[in-house]
Formats: C-alpha cells, sequence, structure tokens
C-alpha cells in the first residue's frame, strides 16, 4: 500500500488541478478514452489525499519513518 508524506499534500492539490486540466482539454478534443482514465487517476488521488488527512487526524502527529529493519550476520 503506498502510502503520502504529508508534507506532499500541496503537491497532490497541484497534481489534481494539472489532471482536471488535462481532463477539460480532452473533453473539448473528445478523448473518451483519455477522459476515462483521467477520471480513474483523479478518483484514486482523492482517495489518497483523504486516507492520508484522515491518518493525521487519527494520529496527530505526522508518521515516523523507522527505516528498515536489519537483518543480523550469523556468526
Amino acid at each position: 500500500m503506498l502510502s503520502i508524506n504529508p508534507k506532499m499534500l500541496p503537491r497532490l492539490d497541484e497534481i489534481e488541478a494539472d489532471l482536471i486540466a488535462r481532463r477539460d482539454r480532452a473533453i473539448a478534443e473528445g478523448w473518451k478514452g483519455e477522459i476515462e482514465g483521467l477520471d480513474l487517476t483523479l478518483t484514486f488521488l482523492r482517495g489518497k489525499r483523504a486516507q492520508t488527512r484522515h491518518a493525521i487526524q487519527m494520529n496527530g502527529t505526522t508518521p515516523i519513518d523507522l527505516g528498515m529493519p536489519s537483518v543480523p550476520a550469523r556468526t
């Protein structure tokens, strides 16, 4: 599952604005397949943004990156 760093939420807003502009162009050009793809992408983006905002509210803090665990070497 992809987790979004809360610091990236403003970037998701920029991406959404770009997708909406691309969708408007696709409508003007009559690109039905492109419209469907952009609608799907917008749905996923909005869902991920809502999920991230919800996680921030539930935790009260931003997530902490614990890094990858290491496996001790065998002796």
